[in-house]
């Protein structure tokens, strides 16, 4: 009987991989990789999605992706009013039918609390990370920027009543986070703050809590300590006649954000887009200012109208088929540097026009480092004496051509910190500093 004759190693090799091949392939198309895993809500359809991250609240969300959605889209939160809901503001305003349009996605935040109102008073809402409401919504944003590539310099937020608080608490806890923002019937950012688990401040909504521009910044500040980068834009309105959340309610909004953004308390611009508005820009004069306000006489809490989200829109800059308003070079640059002696320094700045238009007054913003107090200035005025300062022309210096430059200064007091100021606007813009 002839000898067994082995296989040799090659055929064993071979015939092991002949097996392996169809069970690799359909392991292939059963378990697909984690990114073809993930699914886009349906497009131009109100979708609820869960599980989208962190939501110490239980809040809802739901989602509008139109058909023609943009590569890297815009993002706008659309953030309900009390007693409403998600569903409601979608069905209850332009927003959806504006992304059909422009090629951005909306998300509507929904309260599953009892009173159906957002949370802007607790301590938690109103730092950021604190917890509540504004971390879910912040987690929502996250979800739409993931699945959907959106571009992150352009994510906005507006609301009415809650909706308009809450557009307030989230620009103030997450600057890094919304380009732009707009309030209908809205209230300052911490204005509604109370400890005792309460989720109205009858003194707020009354439009008793008064304080001073200063005093609104610091409380926008406080809620991302630290923070030296960008702040949004922000559009408010207001009718004369609220009697839910009161008409001073608007002028403290505008003290807030002129504040937080450096820019001065008197009007760059005034208009009446339609009869009974009055429209004031501060730190510019076109759609995109650093701050607008709109004030409509004679109209009540319920201002919203069809058309209102259209203007807003225009304010962020979206109302194109491209991208928002894009950062321009600066037309203008900034050196300043301190002289320090014990508790007082001398401070000097030079500001030129490297623009190509001659200047016609100039208003110039910037921050003071924590501790310092302008105690007098000349060749320009300063107001507030500390914090986010503005410094406005003397009537001898506001006009500056291309090229030219002007150079004013201060006294102010110190706490250990003379360090000249590290940024600048001009009327709004930023400069280039050194």
């Amino acid at each position: 009987m002839p000898p067994t004759r082995k296989r040799p190693l090659r055929t064993l090799l071979t015939a092991l991989v002949a097996a392996l091949v169809p069970l690799l392939a359909a392991l292939t198309f059963t378990a697909p990789p984690a990114a073809a895993r993930t699914s886009a809500v349906p497009a131009a359809t109100l979708t609820e999605v869960t599980g989208f991250g962190e939501n110490p609240s239980n809040l809802q969300m739901y989602v509008y992706v139109p058909a023609g959605v943009t590569a890297h889209p815009a993002v706008v939160v659309a953030v309900h009013y009390c007693t409403g809901s998600g569903p409601a503001m979608y069905s209850g305003t332009e927003w959806a039918s504006l992304a059909d349009r422009h090629g951005f996605v909306v998300i509507y935040p929904s309260v599953t609390r009892a009173s159906k109102c957002f949370d802007v008073s607790s301590p938690q809402a109103l730092r950021r990370g604190g917890g509540s409401d504004p971390v879910g919504i912040k987690s929502m944003v996250d979800w739409v920027v993931r699945t959907y590539s959106a571009d992150t310099s352009r994510i906005y937020a507006t609301g009415m009543s809650s909706g308009a608080m809450m557009t307030n608490v989230l620009l103030g806890d997450y600057p890094d986070v919304f380009a732009a923002g707009a309030a209908f019937s809205g209230v300052p950012f911490g204005c509604f703050a109370t400890t005792d688990g309460s989720e109205w401040n009858s003194a707020c909504a009354g439009g008793t809590v008064i304080r001073t521009p200063q005093q609104w910044g610091d409380l926008v500040r406080a809620a991302y300590p630290g923070y030296t980068g960008p702040r949004p834009r922000m559009q408010v309105w207001h009718g004369t006649v609220d009697d839910t959340l009161r008409y001073p309610n608007f002028g403290e909004e505008i003290k807030q954000w002129t504040n937080v953004l450096g820019v001065s308390q008197t009007p760059a611009a005034t208009d009446t887009p339609q009869s009974g508005w009055t429209r004031t820009r501060y730190g510019g004069t076109g759609d995109h200012a650093p701050v607008e306000a709109i004030s409509l006489q004679g109209v009540g809490h319920n201002l919203y109208a069809s058309g209102m989200g259209a203007r807003a829109l225009t304010f962020f800059g979206l109302d194109t088929s491209g991208p928002g308003p894009q950062p321009q070079p600066a037309a203008c640059r900034v050196k300043a540097t301190t002289t320090a002696w014990n508790t007082g320094l001398t401070g000097s700045v030079t500001l030129t026009n490297t623009g190509t238009s001659t200047l016609t007054g100039w208003q110039l913003g910037f921050t003071l480092p924590a501790g310092q107090t302008i105690t007098n200035g000349w060749g320009a005025s300063y107001a507030p004496s500390s914090g986010a300062v503005t410094a406005t022309n003397a009537s001898y210096n506001g006009t500056l051509a291309p090229n030219a430059s002007v150079t004013f200064g201060y006294q102010a007091t110190h706490t250990g910190n003379s360090s000249a100021p590290s940024a600048f606007t001009l009327n709004g813009s930023a400069c280039a500093v050194g």
